[in-house]
């Protein structure tokens, strides 16, 4: 961790304006976004991200992008103030940051050096100790385990403020300022999610049920989870929307027998040693954490070699139908 970055997250969390900017967030009703049974020609376009995910928005083809499920992560948002587009990022740990907001920026600046934007840092709590990667199937090493709150937010702002690009920080809802406590002193994230509307780029909090976390969500879930084992992913956040089609395609991850394994030995856990083993905050999760957790590992069960998940090793693709919702296109 950079001391200058801690000293300048430290003047973020103070700043007035932006202590204000994250009392007004709170003060925001959360927007709730679920798949209707019968999709009307008027329901909005989102596009979600999981863990570790990002994606590049045109307000042309998206009305809102964002993510949620994060305790001890932090989503990223930056919108160019000249074109409006946005990139949103749910980062998990330091070692991504640095080339993940590169990726971010790449669809997002143009030649000049001129272009401004603003950022809104989102999530993050002041958190227990956690063991373990979060959610994930396997663990990564200790060495890798500095996935905090703390020092995340420190590597993101400077990072920041070490490149050439001119951001203007609107909000910085994360650490103490998104914590709240229980009458046993037990932290919790006050919210674990948030969309950007794309038309005006106004930060809303935001919760997705099962149905809006799509497409293809438990495949998504498994690309999180063992891309900690993929070199080439190193350092990366994982792309599956293209921007410029308004599509999804999830490219091929594999798994291993190892992975059947975990997974088999995970599912006879119960599930309160499932949240101690497989969460950085056991105590803030989700209510349906688990249950995401065991729908994983049974699909891992159910399809222990990945070349059926992907026939001829060929990306997984999504594009929009007409009433909006997400169909399997090859």
């Amino acid at each position: 961790m950079h001391d200058l970055g801690v000293d300048i997250l430290l003047a973020l969390l103070e700043n007035p304006i932006l202590v204000s900017a994250s009392n007004s967030l709170k003060a925001t009703p959360v927007r709730k976004f679920s798949v209707p049974d019968d999709s009307s020609p008027e329901s909005s376009k989102w596009i979600y991200l999981f863990q570790r995910e990002y994606a590049t928005v045109d307000p042309a083809f998206v009305d809102f992008v964002g993510t949620d499920e994060a305790t001890t992560c932090v989503g990223v948002a930056i919108r160019n103030l000249e074109n409006g587009m946005i990139s949103v990022a749910h980062m998990d740990s330091p070692k991504i940051v640095e080339m993940g907001l590169s990726q971010m920026l790449s669809l997002l600046v143009d030649d000049s050096l001129e272009t401004e934007f603003d950022v809104h840092l989102i999530g993050g709590f002041e958190e227990v100790s956690p063991q373990h990667a979060n959610g994930s199937v396997v663990s990564e090493s200790d060495e890798d385990l500095d996935g905090y709150s703390f020092p995340l937010c420190s590597k993101i702002v400077h990072t920041l403020w070490s490149r050439e690009e001119k951001f203007h920080i609107r909000t910085t809802c994360v650490l103490g300022h998104n914590t709240k406590r229980d009458c046993d002193e037990n932290t919790y994230p006050i919210f674990n999610g948030f969309v950007v509307e794309t038309a005006s780029g106004t930060v809303i909090p935001a919760c997705f049920d099962r149905s809006s976390r799509c497409p293809d969500e438990i495949v998504r879930r498994i690309r999180v989870s063992v891309s900690y084992e993929d070199t080439s992913l190193n350092g990366k956040l994982l792309e599956t929307y293209e921007t410029n089609t308004d599509c999804f395609k999830i490219a091929p991850c594999c798994w291993t027998l190892r992975q059947y394994q975990i997974a088999s030995a995970l599912q006879h856990y119960s599930d309160s040693e499932i949240l101690s083993i497989c969460s950085t905050s056991p105590t803030a999760e989700g209510p349906d954490f688990v249950d995401n957790l065991r729908r994983q590992w049974n699909y891992l069960i159910e399809h222990p070699h990945w070349t059926e998940t992907f026939p001829k090793k060929q990306p997984r693709a999504f594009s929009r139908s007409a009433d909006r919702s997400w169909k399997r296109c090859c």
